[in-house]
């Protein structure tokens, strides 16, 4: 479709006189003046992710989680939104119209975002600033002595970064927007994990343990001695105040309702939150709606997989998938093979369902047992935007006996292809802005990976009663999502009735369930994203098929689908629209 829309800019322009032809040219100029320096704020407020896309100039520095960073980003966005507003369309071509609506939607989100208490809230039941310090070894390259003086340098820099992020969650106690008490429990332990005596067990000297071969041997010596110094003296120290504010200050007031419409201005900010997931214009009744009516639809034909095994109820059937030995891993190993197995054999089917592939790799690992008790049981990260680290499908193998491996195939295609990975990896190669190839809307990010599940039917997945069972669980799952944010976050739920109505509802292990709620408590409106995005995929998908009968191409829908990256659906829907005619022109 770009190419389609170059070339009729290409005929147009023998037509055009010199002033008409300057006006697009210097509104772009315009324009991709503006979109770098909104890039150049977004590294120097993201300055490890900056280093991961190979951009050096903020090495030695950590993000600043203080508040005036915050309202200073804030104001910077501000500003940066109403010059973007004021370029006229018709200084502009097509795509640079697309560039300027895209930046437009994602900065009156941030904005509208940092207008809000939540700005000081830092904490998820999963995440927070400690957990940022303990992953660089993770996100880091080790390849040079200047990128371990740069790890250094950072080390160097825990105690001040920390006590930023605390001032900032002291700010949230102030005002009464902290995490609740319940999703919260046990996440000290994240931050003790990481408190030791001896800074060779610290997750901090990991870069340490082998030497690359382009570093002389006294040279690493000298700055392995030089990092246990600073682990000991610097970064452990730190995070010891950081877990006694936690314990003493931040946990004793915790709020008691999981809502976050219990707080002032909460409802009005979980409205924003729908809105800002689902990148629609919709509301928290109607996405409640929504998921009753998905919850009924798809546990009609969970309920027939039930009845032809045998069972007079879903329920009996849940309690025997969920305690019967065999469908469970009996160790690390089994679970971790088994994904390989089913990532290896659905790489082996992408070429049946696009006609372009990403050129980064992606691998496999365990969740770090730091956070793995307390988060899901999967996860994905993007590759570094220099090349040097793959794509990473994360693993949960702790609790393996309420991890499934009849639920394994759907979780595989999710995160990895062809899913997240399949869909980031390419973005990430796209001839587009930073701002597009690095971010995204959750809407399109999650329900893509979604619709990613349902492709699995089609290149020979779910050939048993048991893991098609799994592919519908999953999908319940989003839908019963739909359900419980907003009646959490709008119809003041308890946990616990979120936790029952999922039981009832899904397929998945008590465990899960569990801890599924509670990330939702903590991250209102995220979950809404999921089946909201995949609704409107396989809506479109509909749409063409009908409107192209036996010229219908999975392969180049696909392609068609994921051409620009994550964008709102509202400019998906509009871009297929185009591709379906452009189609019936051929």
């Amino acid at each position: 479709m770009k190419r389609a829309i170059l070339g009729l800019l290409a005929l147009g322009a023998c037509a055009t006189t010199n002033d008409e032809a300057a006006a697009p040219r210097n509104g772009s100029a315009a324009l991709q003046a503006l979109l770098d320096e909104h890039w150049a704020l977004v590294l120097s407020e993201n300055p490890v992710f900056a280093t991961t896309l190979g951009v050096r100039d903020y090495d030695d520095r950590l993000g600043d989680p203080s508040l005036p960073a915050i309202e200073q980003g804030a104001r910077a966005r501000t500003d940066l939104l109403a010059r973007l507003r004021a370029l006229p369309d018709d200084g502009l071509a097509e795509e640079d119209r697309l560039n300027r609506d895209l930046l437009v939607l994602d900065l009156e989100g941030e904005v509208e975002e940092a207008r809000y208490p939540a700005r000081a809230m830092l904490l998820t039941n999963r995440g927070g600033p400690h957990l940022d310090l303990t992953g660089l070894p993770d996100r880091l390259p080790f390849r040079t002595v200047a990128d371990y003086e740069s790890y250094l340098a950072r080390l160097r820099a825990a105690p001040d970064y920390l006590a930023a992020a605390t001032q900032t969650l002291q700010e949230s106690i102030e005002t009464g927007w902290t995490q609740p008490c319940e999703p919260m429990a046990g996440f000290e332990d994240s931050i003790n994990v990481h408190v030791v005596d001896d800074p060779a067990d610290s997750i901090f000297m990991a870069p340490f343990e082998k030497r690359p071969a382009a570093i002389p041997e006294a040279r690493f010596g000298a700055m392995k001695s030089e990092a246990a110094e600073i682990v000991a003296t610097a970064a452990v120290p730190a995070l010891r105040r950081f877990e006694a504010f936690y314990n003493l200050e931040y946990q004793p007031n915790c709020r008691e309702e999981v809502g976050i419409s219990s707080l002032p201005q909460g409802q009005e900010y979980y409205e924003h939150r729908v809105r800002m997931f689902t990148t629609t214009d919709t509301d928290a009744e109607t996405v409640h709606r929504t998921g009753l009516a998905e919850v009924a639809r798809i546990r009609a034909q969970m309920e027939e997989i039930a009845a032809a095994e045998g069972y007079d109820s879903l329920a009996d059937f849940q309690t025997y998938l969920r305690t019967e030995p065999r469908f469970y891993p009996k160790s690390p190993e089994e679970r971790i093979a088994a994904a390989s197995v089913i990532a290896k054999k659905m790489d082996g089917q992408l070429v049946k369902l696009f006609t372009r592939l990403p050129r980064m790799p992606y691998d496999i690992k365990p969740i770090p047992e730091d956070i793995a008790e307390k988060t899901t049981t999967a996860y994905y990260s993007r590759p570094a935007g220099d090349g040097s680290r793959s794509g990473t499908y994360w693993v949960n193998l702790t609790k393996l006996d309420t991890r499934p491996l009849h639920e394994l195939e759907a979780l595989t295609l999710h995160e990895a292809v062809p899913g997240h990975h399949l869909q980031i990896a390419l973005a990430q190669e796209l001839d587009m802005p930073p701002f597009r190839r690095y971010g995204g809307f959750t809407a399109f990010v999650e329900g893509w990976g979604l619709y990613a599940e349902s492709l699995g039917e089609e290149v020979g997945f779910y050939e048993t009663p048991y893991t098609k069972f799994g592919q519908l669980s999953y999908e319940m799952w989003r839908a019963c999502r739909l359900v419980v944010d907003t009646g959490m976050h709008a119809k003041g739920w308890t946990r616990q009735q979120a936790i029952d109505f999922m039981a009832e509802n899904s397929g998945l292990s008590m465990n899960n369930i569990e801890t599924e709620v509670d990330r939702y408590i903590t991250w209102p409106g995220q979950a809404l994203a999921y089946k909201t995005g995949e609704m409107k995929m396989k809506e479109l998908r509909a749409r063409a098929e009908a409107a192209l009968g036996e010229d219908f191409d999975l392969r180049r829908f696909h392609d068609a689908v994921l051409a620009d990256g994550a964008v709102p659906l509202s400019i998906l829907e509009t871009r297929i629209a185009a591709w379906i005619e452009e189609q019936r022109a051929r």
